[in-house]
């Protein structure tokens, strides 16, 4: 009740401007608490729709082989220094102060760079704001949080809004501006900042251990900003070849005699380049497992729009598709489902089965040699979420091999 009472109140106080001074206070006396840490690091922002914690993890690989010391907050950890722990917060962009007081830990400690992740609706509530950051980098755009944000148009603006802001109030000397040129949404931000200040990247050409072809863009980025913070070429292959992926992220669990795999994948886009690569890594059938994210409170939908579309993909590449739960939240289960199943043709394809580790299991068992079976949704999120608030301890990893006798 108190959830949904939130989230009425900030309907009614955003369009007031309330909302956004609320925000941009408790941004500014976290900053002024820890004694505006990120002056003090060098700060590297990365935004877009997927491959953020990904793109993350492999500056942090670099700068490691080069012996640096770093602080990280993504979607899957937080760190500083050696010491880590995984992003139990449910929010990859957490508020009050948490960002400031994890770069002061990490002044403290003796780290020179931190390496944040960058999200919409932290742009939005303005948790940006008073990080001065030294790299600003876009990695991709797809349709994502469109119900939160009123539109995609919106939904960009916010990921324009990190650039601008970056540029206007970074006390930092030689800001720098990194655009993935491949994605199609990519002059928006080349045009939202000054153009000697951006640096375009591609597809890496270097080696990687990790899997998935669109991880060669991720990699371009990372190797991108490597350079420019002046870690040698050695020392970015060295990392490059030995960084095998983000623990949920294209994750191979089995290989033989079937494959399988846990992928982070809950957007169609994400969905189809996860199939499209696994299509490449193994010669029998693909069975998807997934499902979709349901919504707070009684107004429901949280990007309804998408779950006809990711079951048009898994049928266009699965020959199994067994739905299940994501994180209903407060929808109905079986309804999120069914929105799903409506983008599905062929219904002989389709198994609804609500309890995640029974349609896991149900997955495994039609497994045959040569097949891949392959859990998105979750990737390496350490619950589900369900009605009033409530969180199911959960990993996809630790039931795949519980069910397979490991």
């Amino acid at each position: 009740m108190i959830r949904t009472l939130k989230y009425a109140l900030s309907k009614i106080l955003k369009p007031l401007g309330v909302l956004s001074l609320y925000h941009i206070t408790l941004a500014f006396l976290g900053a002024l608490r820890y004694g505006f840490p990120s002056k003090k690091l060098k700060v590297v922002g990365v935004t877009g729709t997927k491959g953020k914690s990904t793109t993350l993890e492999l500056i942090n690989a670099g700068l490691e082989a080069a012996g640096k010391k770093t602080v990280l907050a993504s979607s899957v950890r937080f760190k500083v220094g050696e010491n880590s722990r995984s992003n139990s917060t449910g929010n990859t962009m957490p508020g009050r102060g948490f960002l400031q007081k994890l770069m002061a830990e990490g002044v403290r400690t003796g780290c020179e760079y931190a390496l944040l992740e960058v999200v919409s609706e932290g742009v939005v509530q303005y948790r940006h704001r008073f990080i001065d950051f030294d790299v600003a980098a876009f990695v991709n755009l797809h349709p994502e949080h469109i119900e939160s944000h009123g539109s995609f148009e919106s939904y960009r603006n916010a990921k324009l809004k990190f650039f601008k802001d970056t540029e206007k109030y970074s006390s930092k000397k030689d800001v720098r501006f990194f655009v993935n040129q491949d994605d199609e949404n990519a002059n928006y931000f080349i045009n939202t900042v000054k153009k000697e200040s951006v640096v375009l990247t591609t597809k890496t050409e270097k080696e990687l251990k990790m899997r998935g072809a669109f991880n060669l863009q991720n990699a371009g980025i990372a190797e991108a900003i490597l350079r420019f913070l002046g870690v040698s070429e050695k020392d970015i292959e060295k990392a490059f070849k030995e960084f095998a992926g983000v623990p949920g992220r294209m994750e191979v669990l089995q290989e033989k005699p079937f494959g399988v795999i846990v992928d982070y994948a809950h957007t169609p886009n994400s969905l189809e380049a996860v199939y499209a690569s696994v299509k490449g890594m193994f010669n029998g059938h693909l069975i998807g497992v997934f499902g979709s994210m349901g919504a707070l409170g009684p107004l429901g939908g949280r990007d309804r729009w998408k779950r006809p579309k990711m079951g048009e993909i898994a049928e266009k590449y699965c020959k199994d598709i067994i739905l299940t739960d994501e994180d209903p939240v407060d929808e109905d289960p079986a309804q999120i489902l069914e929105e799903i199943e409506m983008g599905i043709k062929n219904k002989d394809k389709v198994k609804k089965i609500l309890d995640r580790r029974q349609a896991i299991k149900v997955a495994l068992d039609l497994a045959k040699a040569g097949d891949v079976v392959v859990i998105t949704g979750k990737g390496s999120e350490p619950y589900i979420r369900v009605a009033k608030g409530k969180r199911i301890p959960w990993s996809d990893a630790g039931v795949v091999k519980e069910l397979l006798g490991r």
